[in-house]
């Protein structure tokens, strides 16, 4: 069996994937902060809910410790929890947006490691953003360009060099960062842009079920890997 934790994974994109995921016959440990929204989001599907708020180092370690109790390894996770960060810019914005989206990542990480490296094929993939590409923001003709984010685009580059970092300390372990494509989300509905979850969903299924010789350190989308 494969055991895969999701964060973040009660809606959107983070709920397609786990959904996907468990079709595809994993044990799918759904993670999200609420408990009720959590449970009913786990029990529609046929996962496992487990509490996990990724800003709280108490409760990382404790929904890890509860998924290694349970099955004694962790295959793969999935850092999918994070905020969109629109709000003001100033000093305690940018402490939320960091904290969750990229501060959140180590978290996770270095409690699932342990678990992790009793998998004979560890996946990690992070949920990050073009937006977060250097590439991006300066080409016009790309949309990320015109996107005004700049606490939401700077944590997103600090989730994809998080993942790179974590690839070459931890070369036994896959480590990816995936750019989902543009998606109709509670994040972007002030926009009115995006395809559903469940399209986005694929690339980070993709990613999450690789062969034991597949790629690590990279940021990529469906098309293949990104510069950034």
């Amino acid at each position: 069996m494969t055991i895969t934790l999701i964060t973040g994974a009660n809606k959107g994109i983070g709920f397609e994937t786990a959904r996907q995921l468990r079709d595809l016959g994993h044990v799918v440990y759904l993670g999200a902060r609420d408990a009720d929204r959590g449970e009913k989001a786990a029990a529609a599907i046929g996962a496992r809910f487990v509490r996990l708020d990724v800003t709280d180092d108490a409760s990382a370690n404790d929904a890890l410790a509860t998924i290694g109790s349970a099955e004694g390894q962790l295959d793969v996770l999935v850092h999918n929890a994070g905020i969109l960060a629109d709000g003001p810019l100033d000093g305690p914005s940018a402490l939320r947006a960091f904290d969750t989206n990229a501060v959140g990542i180590v978290r996770v990480t270095e409690a699932a490691l342990p678990l992790l490296r009793k998998s004979s094929n560890p996946t990690v993939v992070t949920v990050s953003s073009s937006a977060g590409s250097f590439w991006a923001v300066n080409n016009p003709d790309r949309p990320e360009f015109h996107l005004p984010l700049a606490l939401y685009s700077a944590s997103k580059a600090a989730a994809t060099m998080l993942t790179v970092q974590y690839a070459k300390s931890q070369p036994g372990i896959k480590f990816n960062a995936v750019e989902p494509g543009t998606t109709a989300t509670d994040m972007t509905a002030a926009f009115g842009i995006g395809r559903p979850p469940a399209e986005s969903a694929k690339v980070v299924v993709h990613l999450a079920t690789l062969d034991p010789d597949g790629p690590t350190g990279t940021f990529r989308d469906e098309n293949g890997e990104l510069a950034w």
